[in-house]
């Protein structure tokens, strides 16, 4: 159990819950739950979310001990490429589930988290990794991870602030004729296919950056920034402007779902991560080279092509920010 004593400023003002959690780190939402408990106090009183601070109040918080993840651990390989006391980053493999859910309850990232000797400092007061944002099951490649509320607050901070950068490579059908571009289309459920996601005139504002790495004849090697996160962004903007992945069962059509060379899996690759360090603000870099079937994929193509100009994933100078143009 942590004790925390919060003396309210005298510039301070609103509501209890809001300055609790930017005192804390911890999340708003937890510490509404720890009010709801009467985890807060002042003078010896329970307050409510919605009081009004009062300047010079001294404030009690409580955060119990946090309670283990009814979720049984699992010795599920995982390639880790950085990490420190606050969070991590997993290379996840393509096939791996991110988050337990129904009909996935083991053999996920999260149960192989577990399993690590890892300290987890507990995340609004269960003992597990904190999931900051997801991939898709059949997508690899670089995943945050925290390992306790302040920097699960930090990295949501980040995220709605859209200060990390986030770069995907994916291979694209037919000639994308842009070599830089962004995708600013609206993304919400399909309305004729409710498992489905499309772009509709009333969805979420979703913006894709894009930059040809690679043209291999009838498929487009590109690195995609993720500027917003809508699920399944990237692949819904490719498929609406005609070039849809490799791969990729849903939103594809009969050739790009095949693949260049009959390839099933869907080619998309969380590539390239930037962001601060929760724990001191220092800017974290970290990047996960293609899978070897990917990379194999790119081998085969560039056989057949060989002599077409271009740069191999990993390669060669990198651009320092994210298009911020439309295509031209």
């Amino acid at each position: 159990m942590k004790r925390q004593t919060i003396v309210v400023p005298e510039t301070a003002a609103g509501r209890v819950d809001r300055l609790v959690a930017d005192v804390s780190g911890l999340s708003r939402s937890y510490v509404q739950k720890l009010i709801s408990e009467g985890h807060v106090t002042a003078a010896g009183s329970a307050v409510k979310s919605s009081d009004t601070v009062i300047p010079g109040w001294v404030l009690e918080l409580v955060v119990p001990d946090p309670i283990p993840l009814e979720l049984e651990p699992e010795p599920i390989p995982l390639s880790v490429v950085y990490e420190d006391d606050d969070m991590l980053i997993v290379d996840k493999a393509a096939g791996l589930v991110v988050h337990p859910a129904a009909g996935h309850w083991s053999g996920t990232l999260v149960n192989a988290l577990l399993a690590r000797d890892t300290e987890y400092g507990g995340i609004a007061g269960v003992q597990r990794p904190g999931i900051v944002h997801r991939l898709d099951r059949d997508t690899s490649g670089l995943l945050m991870v925290a390992k306790n509320d302040k920097a699960q607050a930090s990295l949501m901070a980040q995220l709605k602030a859209r200060s990390i950068k986030k770069t995907y490579l994916g291979l694209a059908l037919g000639a994308v004729a842009a070599t830089t571009g962004r995708i600013e289309a609206p993304i919400g459920r399909d309305p004729n296919h409710r498992t489905r996601m499309a772009v509709v005139p009333d969805g979420r504002e979703s913006v894709t950056g894009y930059r040809v790495r690679e043209r291999l004849g009838a498929w487009t090697l590109l690195e995609l920034d993720l500027v917003t996160g809508r699920t399944h962004q990237i692949r819904v903007h490719l498929a609406a402007i005609g070039h849809p992945l490799a791969g990729d069962p849903i939103y594809g059509n009969g050739t790009s779902r095949r693949g260049p060379e009959g390839n099933a899996r869907l080619f998309l690759h969380s590539w390239r991560i930037e962001l601060q360090s929760p724990t001191d603000g220092h800017v974290i870099r970290a990047t996960a080279p293609l899978p070897p079937e990917l990379e194999s994929v790119l081998g085969a193509l560039r056989a057949q092509h060989d002599g077409l100009p271009g740069l191999a994933p990993g390669l060669g100078s990198e651009p320092e920010n994210p298009v911020q143009e439309r295509d031209r």
